[in-house]
């Protein structure tokens, strides 16, 4: 496997375990990270979502998708802008940038991955 693939395996697989997590038990996952609880629906889809997401990223190792792989750098880094912002604007909790930040981290794996490739 080849250093951009296995940089999209585990973010995918990240994205996979988190999604689940989100859609199946979503207060087990908000609660320790400081969230408050929630019932609304939005959570589980957002996770089944990410999920989704997930199964993308792993797809595309398949085939070594080069195109993909570029392109998952800047929707992370678009991900993170966005996280970013909504911190900044007071609109969500801090805890959010930890979301950001495993994008960020990600996107320049990948990069970094894809430049010395």
């Amino acid at each position: 496997m080849s250093n951009p693939a296995r940089s999209i395996t585990v973010f995918g697989i990240y994205l996979a375990i988190a999604g689940l997590s989100f859609f199946l038990v979503p207060n087990m996952v908000l609660l320790p990270l400081g969230f408050p609880t929630t019932t609304e629906v939005w959570i589980r889809l957002t996770g089944l979502l990410t999920a989704i997401l997930g199964m993308y990223f792993l797809y595309s190792v398949r085939y070594d998708d080069r195109h993909f792989f570029r392109a998952t750098i800047f929707a992370r880094l678009i991900f993170f802008t966005g996280v970013t912002t909504i911190v900044i604007l007071r609109l969500g909790s801090p805890l959010l940038i930890v979301f950001g930040l495993v994008d960020l981290a990600g996107a320049g794996w990948t990069w970094f991955a894809l430049r010395t490739q």
